[in-house]
């Protein structure tokens, strides 16, 4: 296991720019100890992973790094908009896309909501439903214990199990949610064994935006930025809403995206204009598996 770049009272209060340089270095080292063929990145669309993503095509264009591909959980319940933003990131960054998808559970299920009998599914997921609880049935919705569960986690390992895969990068934050808040950069976890790197642990989520928007956006866009904008018309001369990468949904309003049954918009401004610093970032969405304790349980089970 790599050696963290630096401790979590060195960053917590670093300047921005301290904080990007730590990112790379957790994704740089990483790197180095883990083959770019056995490891991906947990890409879902939003801004942590998109953040996460960044810096790894950095490291990787600075270092002669093969790009790691990237991992996308399809649940069968994503806005369609998010699903066309993860393929352009992936075209317009150099990144293959490995997807995973519980199609056992999904098929058996006409739309979102329905639950299926735990006996009608494969082997595997019967025994992943014991771990969670007592199911006789299983919804197709993510935002449950057993459904995040089968949804999320299970076709996750099932990917690494099938590929190979010994390194894990997400883009999991310390203020995100308590029961992340004790997280390491580097995570070894077991069945099936890998590591989990995390090069975003020391951002918040208003330093997310502004990395966004005043560090990623000009990288990518060769074109400066003063301040947030309000609204497309904001952004400078030649520069649209595809050319950025931020998720439509956040100039939409939404600050957390889980599945399109399940969150709400948390107002009608863009995300980095509302008040990060004093609303919760995950109030628009169902709450379920956001109880700290069965956030914890389903931690323990391998979700992310």
């Amino acid at each position: 296991m790599p050696e963290p770049p630096v401790t979590r009272d060195e960053i917590e209060n670093a300047p921005l720019k301290a904080k990007i340089r730590a990112g790379e270095e957790v994704v740089k080292r990483a790197l180095e100890e883990h083959d770019s063929g056995n490891t991906v990145i947990g890409f879902t669309g939003g801004k942590d992973s998109t953040l996460t993503a960044w810096l790894v095509k950095r490291v990787c264009e600075d270092e002669g790094f093969e790009k790691p591909r990237f991992m996308f959980v399809d649940h069968g319940q994503h806005f369609d908009e998010l699903e066309d933003y993860v393929k352009e990131i992936a075209e317009k960054w150099g990144f293959d896309i490995m997807v995973a998808k519980n199609e056992d559970l999904i098929e058996k299920a006409d739309k979102p909501g329905d639950k299926v009998p735990v006996e009608e599914l494969n082997e595997r997921n019967q025994r992943e439903a014991e771990r969670v609880g007592d199911y006789e049935e299983v919804p197709w919705l993510m935002d449950t214990e057993a459904g995040n569960h089968l949804l999320k986690t299970v076709p996750m390992n099932e990917l690494l199990e099938n590929h190979g895969i010994d390194a894990v990068i997400n883009g999991v934050r310390w203020d995100e949610h308590e029961s992340r808040g004790d997280e390491d950069f580097y995570s070894p976890r077991d069945n099936p064994g890998h590591m989990r790197v995390h090069p975003i642990l020391q951002f918040d989520e208003r330093e997310v935006w502004d990395v966004s928007w005043f560090h990623m956006v000009p990288d990518v866009t060769d074109v400066e930025l003063d301040e947030y904008p309000e609204s497309e018309d904001d952004l400078p001369e030649g520069v649209s809403k595809e050319d950025v990468p931020i998720s439509p949904k956040y100039w939409a309003g939404y600050r957390s995206l889980g599945s399109e049954v399940s969150t709400d918009k948390s107002d009608e401004m863009p995300a980095w204009l509302q008040d990060v610093e004093n609303t919760k970032e995950r109030a628009g969405r169902a709450q379920n598996k956001d109880d700290k304790e069965i956030m914890n349980r389903l931690r323990q089970l391998g979700y992310m």
